[in-house]
């Protein structure tokens, strides 16, 4: 490439997600994913057109960029707008979304997951750690195009949050939300759908299944082999395959289908994931899969 826009090629848009650590970046990157993005993390600022360049040269070049640029940066992070500035020149546009989070609200996550401040390393106490953050991340702050507080959202939520206002701006159809719980812990209140898996075979009672989930290949084979759960995602899939289309007509942007067993761990779950690659296998690309009790 010779640093010339392509304009009979128009570059792919990117989508650069920045924030404090423990805000939700991980969350949004793995949602990103499931909506088929190409996804990059912890990317030093300076080599963002060497990134973009690489992947002009490859075979299978994405159709949608999404690059995390955070405090683990070991680059100077101040360098990121003559980064967007050199991308720019290439044709490339682009989004900065900043994910922020109460300082309160970081040390309790930090706190209930026991994981360690990527500054905190050389002994700095977490309160420090975290401003020292602040700091070294105003430079982004002071040019992102979206700054959301997720200190009131839990993981789906956040989910949703990407789905329906970073994502929604590409016009590429109905969004998709696939999510699996648990009775004993309440109904999702905003699920559109709700199907109850409960009668069909648990292998909770299984020494050998229970300690896996929905997504582990042994309890697929399980579940693949029973032919009451097989006609019963048959028709599960029938009646939202026929009735889903009448929610893009109606303009809707994103709907929210949820299964739910006993535990949250293993029908619920396979079912959901099963969902989820019906879909994707028909040509769906917006579709976000999210386990309440597995998260």
């Amino acid at each position: 490439m010779n640093g010339t826009p392509d304009r009979e090629h128009p570059r792919p848009p990117l989508l650069i997600v920045s924030g404090l650590s423990g805000s939700g970046k991980s969350v949004a990157l793995r949602a990103l994913e499931d909506l088929d993005y190409y996804c990059v993390d912890n990317l030093p600022a300076e080599l963002l057109p060497n990134l973009l360049q690489s992947l002009e040269r490859s075979a299978d070049t994405p159709t949608r960029l999404a690059v995390g640029i955070d405090v683990r940066n070991r680059g100077d992070l101040s360098r990121l707008p003559e980064a967007l500035a050199q991308i720019g020149a290439l044709g490339y546009s682009h989004r900065l979304v900043f994910l922020d989070t109460r300082d309160d609200v970081l040390l309790r996550r930090y706190s209930e997951t026991r994981r360690r401040h990527p500054l905190s390393g050389d002994g700095t106490p977490l309160a420090d750690a975290i401003e020292l953050e602040r700091q070294r991340l105003k430079p982004l702050v002071g040019i992102a195009d979206v700054v959301i507080d997720t200190s009131s959202l839990n993981v789906h939520q956040l989910r949703r949050w990407v789905v329906t206002e970073i994502v929604s701006d590409a016009k590429i159809g109905l969004s998709l939300l696939v999510e699996s719980f648990a009775y004993r812990h309440g109904l999702p209140p905003d699920a559109d759908f709700v199907f109850d898996v409960r009668c069909l075979p648990n292998p909770h009672w299984d020494p050998a299944l229970r300690p896996l989930s929905g997504k582990d290949a042994p309890v697929r084979e399980y579940f693949g082999k029973n032919e009451d759960v097989q006609r019963y995602l048959s028709q599960a899939f029938g009646f939202l395959d026929t009735w889903l289309p009448k929610f893009e007509h109606d303009s809707r942007s994103y709907v929210t289908i949820a299964f739910g067993c006993t535990g949250g761990r293993h029908r619920s779950v396979y079912c959901a994931e099963s969902l989820a690659a019906h879909w994707r296998a028909s040509g769906r690309n917006r579709v976000v899969s999210f386990h309440r009790e597995l998260e």
